[in-house]
């Protein structure tokens, strides 16, 4: 009954276990990696920005063979070489102490961690149903933001800029964890893809055929918009904000982002029953109201910033919104994506949705940063909200272009329970078949 309930037991339980893992190293050293190019080796701010841009850029060359890797070999394959390249790619980063070195280790971590994600992914569709495909990435994501939580707070208990040694400790860790997601996920039994229908045999593969899905493309569109307005800001341009505008105090920001985190943990299962019974679009475009709080709340404490008080009540409560609105989104984006993707091209699509959420978080903090640090914070807070204005404008404009099953409407929820429903008194269990299908 239990696997009836979540998805493919076992295997499910592991590929979420893995994910945890891995998101621990990543709150491990990410918060540090900074302050460990900077300070402890010495090589100045533009170095350290280099590094994460590099870290960035290896999507763009890993992200369309990891892809075509899924689809033709299945997503161990993928992930297992994703895990040796982000374990030596860490490994490295905390041996080497010049620029070249840094940034040949950091193409190395970041080409391992962002392979990882599509293949990850299309483990949780394939270890689902898709009855219970929202409930598995909505605790895909709650695991992560714990696993990063808890790891940016052990490293922080270990990282010391004096000592060189603590930094290459941490890296080390870190490697370390992408070895234990290899052992706890690369051996889970992950159910087969669907079977190919005839008619989609001979078509087209790779992104040729993503970029002639107009639905596909128009959900990366508004993808890059939210991960931009939100992700991209979150550690970057709305704590610029916090810091150098408000005047907020460190350990008030740290309250603050673990305000966001416990609001995840608190609201996100919540939001999983909320949003099985509503529509898909409509659940992203009540993000984006939510948003529209939080950047509202910003404009309050900017303009209170002189009050200590209400400053730091006001910035508490724009990570607790982005939360909120964040919980919407874990059961509502990694499903659609696997319904519109045809079971042959899965992995083109996971692969594709995780590119375009890197290329956003990568452009995101420079411009946050950019107009913030040039003193225009009005206009920092005014283009936000613009963008999240547009974020509820397509998610509502995207519901013409999938189905009702894609955007889990009413009628669509209710004929596949009945019919589910129907197999399992004609059965006794759910169809083999279902338990196996890749989206």
């Amino acid at each position: 009954m239990k696997q009836q309930k979540y998805g493919a037991g076992g295997p499910l339980r592991r590929v979420q276990l893995g994910n945890a893992l891995s998101a621990f190293g990543s709150g491990f050293t990410m918060p540090y990696m900074f302050i460990y190019v900077d300070q402890v080796r010495g090589l100045g701010s533009l170095a350290a920005g280099l590094v994460f841009t590099v870290f960035a850029l290896a999507a763009l060359v890993v992200l369309p063979f990891a892809g075509r890797g899924i689809d033709r070999y299945g997503p161990r394959p993928v992930l297992l070489a994703g895990c040796a390249l982000a374990a030596t790619g860490a490994f490295s980063f905390g041996q080497a102490s010049g620029t070249a070195g840094l940034l040949v280790a950091s193409f190395l971590f970041g080409g391992g961690v962002t392979t990882c994600q599509p293949a990850l992914a299309t483990m949780i569709v394939r270890c689902s149903t898709p009855r219970t495909r929202s409930h598995a990435f909505a605790l895909q994501f709650t695991l992560v933001n714990l696993g990063m939580g808890i790891g940016a707070l052990v490293g922080g208990q270990i990282v010391d800029v004096a000592d060189p040694a603590s930094l290459t400790r941490l890296f080390t860790i870190e490697a370390l964890t992408f070895l234990g997601l290899a052992a706890v996920t690369g051996a889970a039994r992950i159910p087969a893809a669907a079977p190919v229908p005839v008619a989609e045999a001979g078509g087209p593969t790779g992104l040729r055929a993503l970029a002639k899905d107009k639905a596909m493309v128009r959900l990366c569109l508004l993808a890059g918009l939210i991960f931009f307005t939100c992700y991209g800001q979150f550690e970057s341009g709305v704590a610029a904000f916090a810091t150098d505008t408000v005047k907020t105090a460190p350990a008030t920001l740290g309250l603050a982002i673990g305000a966001n985190a416990l609001t995840i943990v608190v609201l996100q299962m919540f939001m999983v029953r909320l949003t099985a019974k509503r529509r898909r679009t409509t659940a992203m475009a009540a993000t984006g109201v939510i948003w529209l709080g939080a950047w509202g709340a910003a404009l309050v404490a900017g303009l209170v910033r002189g009050e200590a008080l209400a400053a730091t009540v006001a910035i508490v409560s724009i990570y607790v919104l982005f939360g909120a609105g964040e919980s919407l989104l874990a059961p509502t984006l990694g499903p659609i994506v696997a319904d519109l993707a045809p079971a042959r091209l899965l992995g083109t699509y996971n692969s594709a949705f995780a590119l375009v959420k890197q290329m956003a978080i990568a452009v995101g903090p420079a411009v946050g940063v950019l107009l913030v640090g040039s003193g225009t914070w009005p206009l920092y807070l005014a283009a936000m909200a613009g963008c999240t204005v547009l974020v509820i404008v397509l998610a509502l404009r995207l519901r013409g272009h999938l189905t009702p099953a894609q955007d889990n409407a009413a009628p669509a929820v209710h004929e596949r329970v009945t019919r589910e429903s129907g197999s399992r008194a004609g059965q006794g269990a759910v169809p083999i078949r279902e338990l196996r299908t890749a989206a």
